[in-house]
């Protein structure tokens, strides 16, 4: 009898082990750009919710957009996804634009929190104009991207495509209405009461939801992600890597300084790392190298200043054109006024710093009996015109070219013979 209890016991103790694990719902919070960190992160968390078994995830979206290649990521890991998603674009104020369009409506379940939109899905011009057979064979290619997913998921096949051609955008009561959604929850409890009992269809077959008691774990991103986020920036890669180039180019022309080398190299590793996360259009990143390349040569070349105009229109136009254009559905760009204060900070850079730096540069060296020259000191004797003088705590023979001097009184040198300091009266 004692043998079946405790039979009962460990079978009771490992189900409800079991049913527990199931009881999870993993959240996770993507609030910013889509880009490789974001695919990164929810990939993880996907495979974290495997992993324990878990109810279901929930994605909480806020976004203005982002990468196509990290975005067609993410999209492609929710759709082969054994363990239901559901995308809560939360909390009030937020929106899924662009790229979180896409993300939205592949998830089994789509939810808005009251006061948040979504669409605006074309992709967009950042800083530069795409021809019009460019634009659409991009505008053509993300339609059919859209179109598939939302047939995928049973939405609304025709906004969907709208919202790529069209930048259509809609409140969260109008996406309801037109079955982009399917609920609207206050808050994630909220959407955790509704989303119960709802059948799911997975790769894997029919999954029931049981969310109402479900224990909820918040899944932040890695300290790695975090950084990986930050350095798929538009605007940190630009900052990186002109603070690079800078440091580089005052430690050559100062060599010795050692702080701005160690600062220029460190920033440009980590922009070389950006360029691997961001579509970096190379005409762009070239036209900024040739409008660094015209200051440098301002300050070697007499050009009434056309060089100095020639490198601020390269830079510029070279900042505007860095990110790749058909490689990004929105959110994605470099802040105007960033480019703006960097030419500005450029411009002063060449003109003050390196300019100091090549006139010290090209002065004489004064060492030895040279640097004399110019200084006081005081006669020891009385100089006519033979005498002795005290300098900088030396006793010189010196030869007044002024008449004559008494000792004690305070000479300056301004030339040098045969060893001998040619001087005059201090006045």
């Amino acid at each position: 009898m004692l043998r079946k209890c405790l039979i009962l016991f460990f079978v009771l103790f490992f189900y409800s082990h079991l049913f527990s694990q199931s009881q999870n719902v993993i959240v996770l919070t993507l609030n910013g750009e889509i880009n490789p960190a974001a695919a990164d992160y929810i990939k993880s968390g996907i495979e974290y919710s495997k992993k324990i078994n878990a109810q279901c995830l929930v994605i909480r979206l806020n976004t203005p957009g982002g990468l196509l290649e990290s975005t067609r990521d993410i999209v492609s890991e929710i759709l082969q996804s054994t363990i239901p998603i559901i995308v809560y674009i939360a909390p009030q104020g937020s929106r899924a634009a662009s790229a979180g369009v896409f993300i939205t409506l592949s998830a089994n379940i789509d939810a808005m929190a009251p006061g948040t939109n979504i669409g605006a899905a074309h992709p967009v011009s950042l800083g530069q104009k795409m021809d019009s057979t460019m634009n659409e064979k991009v505008t053509n290619d993300a339609a059919a991207f859209i179109r598939a997913i939302s047939s995928k998921r049973n939405r609304n096949v025709k906004w969907a495509e709208n919202s790529v051609r069209n930048s259509t955008s809609i409140t969260e009561s109008e996406a309801l209405n037109d079955t982009v959604i399917d609920l609207i929850a206050n808050n994630l409890n909220d959407l955790l009461q509704k989303i119960d009992g709802k059948t799911i269809d997975t790769i894997n077959g029919k999954i029931v939801l049981h969310t109402k008691i479900s224990k909820i774990i918040f899944l932040n991103m890695s300290l790695q992600q975090k950084l990986l986020s930050y350095l798929s920036d538009p605007n940190i890669y630009y900052i990186l890597f002109m603070l690079g180039t800078f440091g580089l180019l005052f430690e050559l022309y100062n060599p010795g300084l050692i702080f701005p080398g160690i600062i220029g190299f460190i920033s440009l590793i980590l922009s070389f790392y950006s360029m691997n996360t961001l579509p970096i259009n190379y005409v762009g990143l070239a036209l900024i190298i040739f409008g660094i390349i015209l200051f440098i040569l301002e300050l070697k070349i007499a050009s009434h200043g056309i060089l100095t105009v020639g490198g601020v229109v390269s830079l510029v136009f070279g900042s505007f054109m860095l990110i790749n254009t058909s490689a990004t559905l929105g959110g994605l760009d470099i802040s105007w006024e960033l480019i703006v204060l960097i030419t500005i900070l450029t411009l002063s850079f060449f003109l003050f710093a390196i300019g100091y730096g090549i006139k010290a540069q090209k002065l004489k060296p004064k060492t030895g009996i040279e640097s004399l020259i110019n200084q006081t000191g005081k006669a020891i004797t009385d100089i006519n015109p033979k005498g002795q003088i005290r300098v900088h705590g030396e006793i010189w023979n010196a030869q007044s070219v002024e008449g004559r001097i008494s000792k004690d009184d305070d000479i300056i040198v301004i030339d040098i013979s045969n060893l001998k300091l040619l001087i005059r009266k201090a006045k």
